[in-house]
């Protein structure tokens, strides 16, 4: 264990995936709480698909792939939620129609340049492709992310739990919908380059759900899916260190490992209390 220690601290490429995972890891597992609760998870999965799709995009034109799939996420993200209050298309068919466009559109874009081999790391994931400019634009948008996330944190729970409710007690609902669909925009794109577009969302949907089988309260249930979130980043990169497999596939594979043990001591909780 000192030797993987001793590894991560000296590696440069190692440490700046640490950072910039630990970071992505809170800012999902604390907007996953808020999107599971309201059924928003599936966006998520829906954004990472366009960010594929703006990462390929740009990686083709030779332009700043961070540039490219920030506004072009962000955008998707407002168009999803905007959609999704729509009467006349439901909110699966708008995630579904516009992720798989994207994704379409990037594997294209990737193919016909004849950048194949890079298809990988987009789709899966490579702690190669973060470089130091991708950590200092992470680090700042994760930043950012927490920041808003806490200082909001009461008009999130209001909306969470009961929007007709808060939208009746003068709360901008709305507002605070857009909010969320931002800092998931942001979470989605900062993350990506390490997780890949298929497995990012893992980050968002397994912590909550994990918490969610042991604790009821909405402040547990988000401080234990933070916890959660960093533990298991940590561990499926270790695991992905010692024996070489993917970083992505090892940290959701873990999270899976992790839903598993959670929902036995949820079920021997509930049997006690019976």
């Amino acid at each position: 264990m000192a030797d993987v220690v001793y590894a991560f601290i000296n590696t440069p490429i190692l440490l700046r995936a640490l950072l910039v995972g630990i970071l992505v890891s809170l800012c999902a597992a604390l907007l996953g709480v808020s999107l599971v609760l309201k059924r928003y998870s599936m966006i998520g999965d829906g954004l990472s698909h366009v960010g594929f799709g703006a990462l390929a995009v740009a990686a083709v034109m030779n332009w700043a792939p961070m540039a490219v799939a920030v506004p072009v996420v962000v955008a998707a993200a407002f168009l999803l939620l905007r959609i999704s209050g729509s009467s006349r298309i439901r909110g699966d068919s708008a995630i579904a129609l516009i992720s798989t466009g994207a994704l379409a559109l990037g594997v294209m874009a990737v193919s016909v340049s004849g950048m194949n081999s890079d298809l990988d790391s987009y789709l899966f994931g490579s702690i190669l492709a973060i470089s130091e400019s991708d950590v200092v634009i992470s680090v700042v948008l994760a930043v950012l992310v927490l920041v808003l996330f806490v200082f909001f944190y009461t008009k999130i729970f209001a909306i969470t739990f009961d929007e007709n409710f808060a939208k009746a007690t003068g709360t901008k609902a709305g507002m605070y919908n857009m909010l969320i669909a931002l800092l998931t925009a942001l979470t989605i794109v900062i993350g990506m380059r390490m997780m890949g577009s298929m497995l990012i969302s893992s980050l968002i949907i397994f912590p909550a759900l994990c918490s969610m089988r042991v604790f009821k309260s909405f402040r547990a249930v988000t401080i234990c899916s933070a916890v959660i979130s960093v533990v298991t980043f940590v561990a499926g990169m270790v695991i992905s260190y010692e024996f070489g497999t993917p970083s992505g596939a090892s940290i959701v594979c873990v999270n899976i490992a992790c839903f598993a043990v959670f929902s036995a001591v949820g079920c021997i909780m509930r049997r006690n209390r019976a």
